[in-house]
């Protein structure tokens, strides 16, 4: 059982976590501005049979981005539990090849996350600009986690999938992995045919798998039918060999508990995708022993 997106942090490292409350998509986080350690993610995944995970990167100070691989492989090595990283690296460098040859050193690195989504509610809104996929700068970067065999974090609203599939027609050698299924924060009938659209231009794409992860984030709950409805439709344009589990935890737990948020996923996958959801295509796009 591989949990394919969870993050651990000395609450020290992360300035959004000791500064003063800023927007985030998951909203208030006052129970989580704590350190979160690998004892406790693991006494937190243990609890659903999790076995192996992949850390994806907390957003450390940009600059501290081995610092922050290296806290990792220090918690994998020291719990003994099987962690692969995604780490940071900031893709609109003139050439991020310096970075990621610093990140190359820790044998733990699988890939890279910098997140692009952007969105009209300023709530929701991270990245600079809407439409970074579409940065040649950015694009021949990513381009270049070929040559490392790494894949890239794709985390993205519906409006701006379009660009995230040129932005996968553009780098054929790279795997995109999708975050949060596309994060839905629409669910009015028009959003969801909205992401839907968005979702079939990314599922064409045979390099783009997408995370089944963060279903909570906007409905800050853990709702089953939600969860259901997700699953559903994200299997039917991807399949199970293209889709991946993740309990982004510790964000979740600022609604539901792992047991309980692993059940409504589990419930949602049917039997015979089970295999590939929750071990086989994590191990598959992560390189997992």
């Amino acid at each position: 059982m591989i949990d394919a997106h969870f993050h651990i942090w000395r609450q020290a490292d992360l300035p959004w976590l000791t500064g003063p409350m800023q927007p985030r998509i998951f909203g208030p986080y006052e129970p989580i501005r704590r350190d979160y350690p690998i004892a406790e993610y693991t006494a937190d995944a243990n609890s659903a049979g999790i076995t192996g995970a992949v850390y994806v990167q907390a957003n450390w100070p940009v600059d501290r981005y081995c610092d922050e691989a290296a806290f990792v492989s220090q918690a994998s090595e020291e719990s003994g539990f099987p962690i692969a990283i995604v780490a940071y690296a900031d893709m609109l460098a003139a050439d991020a090849r310096p970075q990621l040859d610093a990140l190359a050193r820790n044998a733990l690195v699988r890939g890279v996350r910098m997140q692009l989504h952007w969105h009209e509610n300023p709530l929701y809104r991270f990245a600079s600009g809407p439409d970074l996929a579409r940065d040649p700068v950015l694009q021949r970067n990513v381009a270049s986690l070929t040559a490392y065999g790494w894949s890239f974090d794709l985390q993205v609203f519906a409006g701006q999938m379009a660009g995230a599939a040129a932005l996968a027609e553009a780098c054929p050698g790279v795997t995109f992995v999708l975050q949060h299924a596309g994060m839905l924060e629409d669910i009015s009938p028009a959003g969801i045919a909205a992401w839907r659209s968005g979702m079939a231009l990314l599922a064409a794409r045979p390099n783009v798998v997408s995370k089944l992860s963060g279903l909570g984030t906007f409905l800050r709950r853990n709702d089953e039918a939600h969860v259901a409805m997700i699953v559903r439709e994200t299997l039917g344009l991807f399949g199970a060999d293209r889709c991946l589990f993740g309990s982004n935890f510790p964000i979740e737990k600022l609604w539901t508990s792992y047991p309980a948020l692993f059940a409504a996923h589990w419930a949602a996958v049917p039997p015979g995708d089970r295999s590939a959801v929750f071990s086989s295509t994590a191990k598959r796009v992560y390189r997992l022993a």
